[in-house]
């Protein structure tokens, strides 16, 4: 019975993992989960408007073919970002090493690594400007909210 239970467990994380990866290609995303190997770590950007664009730093191993990307978060699209603090933002925060993560976002070679995690503020989703996201996962494959969805900011862009 306990086998049977953990198989059925089992494909429904697969299944949700399949569902996710969808969701962010018809986004114009790319999908990635994984490990939190490393973070969150912070660190400063440009200003536009008077405004820090900082952001957040995680690695993370993938599910998909094991690699170490680096996982460059924009801080302004945080739930509880405040502005032209020097710190994670608390949403960010809670993300701890050994925790599962869903991203969808636009990969980049130079490096190994996945940006623009972020909601892309109401714009056509394409392949440069994904409407993102990044997510924790639980045990069972079920996601918690983006944490990536905060609209506030949309109008330095």
């Amino acid at each position: 019975m306990r086998k049977f239970i953990t198989t059925l467990l089992l494909l429904a994380a697969s299944s949700a993992f399949a569902d996710e990866a969808a969701q962010c290609s018809a986004n114009g995303g790319s999908y990635l989960s994984g490990v939190v190997v490393q973070g969150p770590k912070f660190a400063h950007g440009q200003f536009r408007k008077g405004v820090e664009l900082s952001h957040t730093h995680l690695k993370v191993q993938a599910d998909q073919d094991g690699q170490l990307y680096d996982v460059a978060i924009d801080n302004v699209f945080a739930a509880g970002f405040t502005p032209n603090t020097k710190s994670v933002p608390d949403s960010l925060e809670s993300i701890h090493e050994h925790n599962r993560v869903s991203l969808c976002g636009q990969l980049y070679t130079n490096g190994v690594g996945i940006h623009w995690v972020h909601n892309n503020c109401g714009e056509k989703p394409s392949a440069k400007h994904p409407n993102g996201w990044i997510k924790t996962l639980s045990a069972d494959g079920s996601t918690g909210p983006n944490l990536e969805d905060n609209t506030q900011y949309c109008a330095l862009f």
